[in-house]
């Protein structure tokens, strides 16, 4: 099965010795995942974007949300079924920052 984890919020690296020791941090899980075969794919996401609604399908500045609720980046990864997803998402980098994954199982289509 499929699994997309989402990693919300958490605060910045406050040095640049710190943003590079998180970073390497994130390096190194991806790249254990990707070992395990478990890593399908990822990417970091702009802080801004658009929004679009209503029946006149209304275009705004967004996301309108504050700063823990903001979807920072995405992981879509292989896991047997939640608990293993689950499992996999304990190892975020971000949960000492304050970061948050939700872990949403991908919809065959």
């Amino acid at each position: 099965e499929k699994f997309a984890l989402l990693f919300r919020g958490g605060r910045a690296a406050e040095s640049p010795g710190e943003l590079q020791r998180h970073t390497q941090k994130w390096f190194d899980w991806v790249t254990q995942l990707q070992k395990e075969g478990k890593y399908v794919g990822g990417e970091r996401l702009h802080k801004g974007g658009k929004h679009r609604a209503g029946a006149n399908k209304a275009v705004t500045d967004g996301p309108f949300t504050e700063a823990k609720d903001i979807i920072g980046g995405f992981f879509i990864v292989n896991a047997a079924n939640y608990e293993e997803a689950v499992k996999i998402a304990g190892d975020c980098p971000d949960f000492p920052y304050g970061g948050t994954v939700e872990i949403r199982q991908v919809m065959k289509m």
